[in-house]
C-alpha cells in the first residue's frame, strides 16, 4: 500500500462503519452510504479480540478480503484491527490502516513488529490508548510505533475505564487539547465505546469536535439488533446521517470540515 496520510490541517476524519464485519452485504450498505455522504473511510473488525472466548470473534481473512472489496468498489480507505504479530503482513496485503486496540496498547512486541512493517511504506496506524493507561504511559508506548521511522500515527481515545458504571467507559475528552499540547500527532476520539448506549454517541461526537479532535470513530451498522457484537452502541444508517449533519454543523463553528 502506498502512503496515505490520515489527517489533513482543517479537517476531521470520520472513521465509520461496524464493529464487525458480518458478511458483504452489511458491509456494502454501510459503505454505500458513507459514500454518498462524501466520506473517505471505512472501518471494520476482522479480528475481534473479546473479553468472552465464547464470543464472535470476527471473519478472520475473509472478512479482510470483504472490506478490501468494499473498499475499492466505493473508493474508501479502510481500516481494520491487528491482534498478532503472525497477522501484521497478512493484514496489510488486503487494507490501507492498521488499528491497535486498547488490549494491546502495552503489548510491546506487537508494537515493535508493526513499526517494522509499516517503516518502508509509512502505512497508517491508528493507537488506541489502554483502558488503564495514563497519557505519560500512552505517549511513551507509542515510540515503539515510531522507532523505525513511521511517522504516520494518529492517537485513539476510547475511554478509561474508571469506577463510573452509567457508561460502559469514562470519556476522558480532556486528552484531545492535552495531547495537542504535549505531542505532534493528531487525535482521534471513539465515541461509540465510552458512551455504550446508541442515545449517549451524539452529545460525545459533539464534545469531541468541539474540544478539537482530528478524527472521530463511530460504530455503524445496518441493523444494530441483529449485530454479533457491540449492538447496543452501533447506530443505523439513519441515525449517523442525521448525527454527521449535526456535526458538520458544529465542525464549521471550530473551523473544520469532516472527511
Amino acid at each position: 500500500m502506498s502512503y496515505v496520510p490520515y489527517h489533513k490541517p482543517g479537517t476531521i476524519t470520520m472513521l465509520a462503519g461496524p464493529c464487525s464485519i458480518e458478511s458483504a452485504e452489511q458491509l456494502d450498505e454501510v459503505a454505500a452510504a458513507l459514500s454518498e455522504l462524501g466520506l473517505t473511510w471505512i472501518r471494520g473488525g476482522a479480528f475481534k479480540p473479546r473479553t468472552s472466548p465464547y464470543s464472535f470473534q470476527g471473519m478472520g481473512e475473509e472478512g479482510l478480503r470483504i472490506m478490501a472489496e468494499t473498499g475499492r468498489r466505493y473508493s474508501l480507505k479502510t481500516l481494520t484491527e491487528v491482534v498478532d504479530t503472525a497477522q501484521i503482513n497478512m493484514v496489510l496485503s488486503h487494507v490501507d490502516a492498521l488499528q491497535i486496540g486498547t488490549r494491546n496498547m502495552a503489548n510491546f512486541e506487537l508494537l515493535k513488529a508493526i513499526a517494522v512493517a509499516t517503516a518502508k511504506n509509512h502505512q497508517p496506524v491508528l493507537f488506541k490508548r489502554g483502558m488503564a493507561a495514563t497519557i505519560d504511559e500512552w505517549l511513551s508506548a507509542v515510540e515503539y510505533l515510531t522507532i523505525e521511522g513511521n511517522p504516520n500515527i494518529m492517537l485513539c481515545e476510547r475511554g478509561l475505564r474508571t469506577f463510573e458504571t452509567a457508561t460502559r467507559f469514562t470519556l476522558d475528552i480532556a486528552a484531545v487539547p492535552v495531547i495537542h499540547k504535549r505531542s505532534l500527532f493528531p487525535i482521534c476520539v471513539d465515541v461509540s465505546h465510552p458512551a455504550g448506549q446508541v442515545d449517549l454517541v451524539p452529545a460525545l461526537a459533539k464534545a469531541a469536535v468541539a474540544a478539537g479532535c482530528d478524527a472521530l470513530m463511530i460504530e455503524v451498522h445496518p441493523n444494530p439488533a441483529q449485530a454479533k457484537s457491540d449492538a447496543s452502541q452501533q447506530l443505523t444508517i439513519p441515525e449517523f446521517r442525521a448525527l454527521f449533519s449535526e456535526l458538520q454543523t458544529v465542525a464549521a463553528a471550530v473551523g473544520k470540515t469532516i472527511v
